[in-house]
């Protein structure tokens, strides 16, 4: 059957492979994506060097601009991908540790002003 709808309709059939393809390939995403952020594990997570403000924004609930806006940090549309704590930090000039801080801080201000969903 599967020879024969090649043979009848060989674009159609392509199409409809690929899009499976697709379509697969984004469900495994949400998938994976969902278990793990469901693991308490990775929910309120200290700060680390590779983070960046999405990862910290996603464990904390809370919004990654209002964290870029508080610690005063590169948006992606500034610097053209997200960047992490470490390279935030060599851009400045400035120990990671001083960047964490910052960000630290801004956590804890959204989370005072109601920000947080814990």
């Amino acid at each position: 059957m599967i020879k024969q709808l090649w043979r009848s309709h060989p674009y159609a059939f392509s199409g409809f492979v690929l899009a499976a393809a697709v379509t697969l390939f984004f469900m495994v995403r949400i998938v994976s994506s969902a278990i793990y952020w469901s693991d308490p594990a990775h929910h309120n997570e200290q700060i680390k060097p590779w983070m960046t403000v999405g990862y910290i924004a996603q464990s904390w609930h809370l919004d990654p601009r209002a964290i870029d806006a508080l610690a005063v940090l590169p948006t992606p549309d500034q610097s053209h991908r997200p960047l992490n704590m470490k390279e935030i930090a060599r851009l400045r000039g400035v120990p990671v540790a001083d960047v964490i801080q910052q960000v630290q801080t801004a956590v804890a201000a959204l989370i005072a002003q109601g920000g947080g969903n814990d």
